[in-house]
């Protein structure tokens, strides 16, 4: 009979062979110690893809990780859960930053991303960092708003007016 054993016990044992040291007595991983025999986790991904789940020990008992957040005059460091959107991302931003969502545009990589992406399906991990810039066509709609609001309301306009 084979014994199947999931991949993280297979890299440990790896690491065994370069002549580590290791808990259970020198032993590895496998040998009938009861290790292997552990039951394997699954998750449903997003796309709704049955996959065996993934332990980071780094955010096991958290599930989240940190995204560093860079405009271009600052940065903000934000946690959120890896199986979060950038549209998600970008509404922790709104509050951070005064600009709505539709207003920001969010880079990873060099490409602009879509609020319905998933991050860790894009290969955001803990400690990445987005680059987030404000809409040019929205910046520039407003500054033509805020002139005409000014003219609108200028003392000279109601001189002219009267």
């Amino acid at each position: 009979m084979i014994r199947l054993r999931p991949k993280r016990f297979s890299r440990s044992s790896s690491k065994l062979g370069r002549g580590g040291a290791t808990s259970n007595g020198g032993g590895v991983a496998g040998n009938g110690s009861g290790a292997a025999t552990e039951e394997i986790k699954w998750e449903l991904r997003p796309g709704g893809m049955l996959v065996q789940k993934r332990e980071c020990k780094e955010n096991a008992g958290e599930g989240t990780i940190t995204i560093r957040v860079s405009t271009v005059s600052q940065w903000h460091d934000i946690s959120i859960r890896p199986t979060s959107t950038f549209g998600e991302l970008k509404m922790l931003l709104s509050l951070l930053t005064n600009l709505e969502p539709k207003e920001q545009r969010l880079l990873f990589k060099g490409k602009e991303r879509e609020d319905s992406e998933h991050l860790h399906m894009v290969g955001v991990r803990d400690n990445d960092k987005v680059l987030m810039l404000e809409d040019p066509a929205i910046k520039e709609m407003k500054l033509s708003g805020l002139t005409r609001t000014r003219i609108i309301g200028s003392p000279y306009h109601t001189i002219m007016s009267n």
